[in-house]
Order: structure tokens, then sequence, then C-alpha cells
């Protein structure tokens, strides 16, 4: 909020607060067009730098996982896991094979609430001419009123295994502090079967939107598994050759300042933009999709290679459909683990790790000394990754709406952006235009 001590009562101080901390994010974007060509495109993010990874340098590893879940209110399993692969890679720690599964259970749970909230409340709005999704809510209740259910499974499956909803506490290295009784996972399958429908009912809703006309040669990236869709484990592939351990993640892939960001943006080296998420996902794993979220893809039209990311919102809802069935046959196979926690020795090593957040492929790196404190810590968020690939996008789109007013140019601008679904802009309505024609 912002008061102008000019319009203020005599003696008021001015409050300005321009950005809100633990929120998806801020941004802006400054175009500059001569005709209905780009001459300038900035992608500005101005939130200061959220230096977890300075606070994770002098602490004990087994404190890392707690630390890694707070920092994304949406997303902390991503976060969590991926620290807890790097470290248990760093220290060949061996899990249960029901460890596993149980932490395969959690990233549905995860997927499902966070595909959910995009899909519904931040990005159909677009789709629908909306506002918002209180202006949705009035033409559209039914929607809504599902989204809100849909979301409640997913945090209800979180809580459920990770202690709370927010930033759960029960994951470790080794595996868990503490792992639910198989009845109490039977008690979701109701809960999951409706999930599981009003997932299919999601796709048949959004694959009835209007997508613009937009295809891109992307390079897609994300993780791949010979036997399953990826979560957390696996190699680190491209359509265009990339297949790679994750230890070799920092060869392939650089970062770079832009002046314009207080976010780094990456790229493969000595190539461009590539693009991470659950389009990449698809492209590259579609044939490890569960039965039913391959024909729900079918049935919507939408089949691989798919190049338009805004149709990302009916791979998101074909991810959901994904997440419900594999966690209902996870829940089948369940068995708590003999040992919820392997032993751990600790030495001097350094472990990577990439997991798939719902946004796309999050890498942690750990070094730590002999008795277990983090030397070094490097995390790399799915945003991060994408936000050159979003520019790229715009230098390309804008001219084919150059055309329009003000307005709309912003309103499909916002869209654009928020096909991504990245973690500074989830909010409806974050962008701020500043367009400026140059003369013909």
């Amino acid at each position: 909020m912002s008061v102008r001590a000019s319009d203020a009562p005599k003696g008021a101080v001015t409050i300005r607060v321009d950005c809100l901390a633990r929120v998806e994010g801020e941004g802006g974007l400054q175009v500059k067009l001569r005709g209905d060509r780009v001459q300038e495109l900035k992608l500005r993010i101005f939130e200061p730098p959220r230096l977890f990874e300075g606070f994770l340098r002098g602490r004990h590893f087994t404190e890392v996982p707690d630390i890694t879940a707070r920092i994304c209110g949406i997303c902390p399993i991503a976060y969590q896991m991926s620290s807890i692969h790097a470290l248990e890679r760093a220290l060949g720690v061996e899990i249960d094979p029901m460890t596993r599964l149980l932490r395969r259970i959690f990233y549905c749970g995860e997927w499902i609430e966070s595909h959910a909230l995009h899909v519904y409340m931040l990005h159909a709005p677009d789709f629908l001419g909306c506002q918002d999704v209180i202006e949705m809510a009035a033409a559209h209740k039914q929607a809504v009123n599902d989204a809100l259910r849909l979301k409640k499974i997913g945090n209800d499956l979180v809580t459920l295994i990770g202690g709370r909803e927010i930033h759960p506490v029960s994951a470790a290295v080794g595996g868990f502090y503490k792992v639910p009784a198989r009845r109490q996972l039977e008690g979701m399958r109701e809960a999951l079967l409706w999930a599981l429908e009003a997932s299919l009912n999601t796709v048949r809703l959004v694959a009835g939107f209007h997508f613009p006309d937009f295809e891109q040669d992307y390079e897609f990236v994300s993780l791949s598994h010979p036997d399953e869709y990826p979560f957390n484990e696996g190699r680190l592939v491209s359509n265009r050759g990339i297949d790679i351990d994750v230890m070799e993640y920092e060869d392939c892939f650089a970062e770079r300042h832009v002046r314009h960001s207080t976010s780094l943006h990456s790229a493969v080296r000595a190539r461009g933009s590539f693009l991470v998420g659950p389009l990449a996902r698809f492209n590259l794993n579609y044939e490890k999709l569960t039965p039913l979220a391959r024909q729900a893809a079918a049935d919507a039209g939408l089949a691989p290679p798919c190049r338009n990311q805004f149709k990302s919102i009916v791979v998101r809802a074909v991810e959901l459909v994904f997440a419900c069935e594999e966690a209902l046959r996870l829940i089948d196979a369940y068995e708590p683990p003999v040992t919820p926690m392997a032993p751990v020795e600790v030495r001097a090593a350094t472990g990577q790790a990439v997991t798939e957040a719902p946004r796309g492929s999050l890498y942690h790196r750990y070094r730590i000394d002999d008795d277990g404190i983090v030397v070094d810590a490097r995390i790399i968020a799915p945003t991060s990754q994408n936000l050159r690939r979003i520019e790229d996008d715009l230098w390309s789109f804008i001219p084919k709406i150059a055309s329009k007013s003000v307005d709309e140019m912003t309103w499909q601008c916002e869209q654009a952006i928020r096909n991504y679904d990245p973690c500074i802009s989830c909010s409806c309505h974050f962008l701020k235009l500043h367009l400026e024609r140059a003369p013909e």
C-alpha cells in the first residue's frame, strides 16, 4: 500500500510496501515497440534475494530438510525432498523400498494441491475472461468449489505423511521420523477416488478453452525414469540430446545475472534457453503416464509433441489425473517400512539431486564436511530455469498481438507468463505493463 504525503492528513507518514514477503512474487514487464517489432523487452523481477543458500551454510545436514521446506509454501515437499536426495547421495544412504514408495505418495499430494491451485485459481480466470477467482466463482461456482475440495485433498495427503500441510516436518535424510499406518493411507481412498473423477472433469473443462496459435521450438528438459513418470529420481534429459546424471547439471547448464532482475537466468551452455515443467515432462515422459491419464490426454486432443505453452493448463490437468491415479495405486501397495530411518554415516562429501516440483525440475547441491556441517549449498528453482524462456516467448508472442489495445496486450502478456506458473507471479494480476511505442 502506498500513500503520498501530499494526499494525506497533515503530519501523516508515507508508508510504501512495494513487495510482500512469502507470496508468489512481484514483477513487471517493460516493452518498447516500433510498429509491430519489439525493440526492448524486460521481465523485471525486483524482489530482494531470499538468501536461503547462505542460511544453510554452517548448519548441520540434518537441519537442511526443515530449512528448505520453508522456501516455498506451495511446493515445500519438492524443496525438502530435493535436499534429502542430494544429501543421501552424498552420504551413500540406501533407503527401504517402502520409504521410496511413501515419498512418491508424498509427491502426489503436493502435485494435487499445487496443480489444482494453479489450474483453477491462478490460470483459468485468464481463459474465462475473469479478473480473478472471486469473479470466476460467480459464473462457475461448482468448478471453484471442486477446486477447493481438490486442493484440500492434496493438503490432507501431505499432512498425513508430512505432519502438516505447509512446511512438513516428518521427512528426513534416511527416510521419515514417523510414517503413517496402512489404515491411515487407506482412509484417503474415498477422497482420492472423488479427486480422480474431479481431475478428469478438469481435463474436459480446460480442453475446451481457446488457445492462441503459438507454437515454439522449445528445448524440453525434465527428469526421465525408465519405469515411471518422474517425481524424484532419474536422469536429466532433453529433446535435443541431453542425457546426463544429475551430478553433471552444472556442467550442462549455466546461470547468469541480468541487470533488470534479481532472479538469475539459466541456459543450456553454448545453446540457449530451455523449458522445464509440465509441458516438458509430458513431451519427454508421455508413455509413462498412468493409463487413465493417457486416455484423458487423448480425449482432450493432447499428444506429444505439444509445443504450445498455452496448453500447459491442459497438461497440468492431465498430471492431476496422474497424481490421483498414482496415489491410489501406491496406497494399495503400501506397507509401513521396517526401518523408516536408514542408518547414515557422516563423512565429507558432495551430493546433487533433481526432483520434479509441480513447476519443473528443481536442482540442489550440497557439500558437507567431516562433521556433517554444510560448507556450500546451491539451489536452482524451476522459475529461474524458465525466466529466459519466458522472455523468449514474449519476444515472439508480442508481435502477434501488437495491433491490440494496451489493455488487451497486458492481459495476454500476463496470460503468457502465467503459462509457466512462475513462483514470482502466481497471483492473478501481478503484472504492471509499461508500453512505449517508438515513432515509426
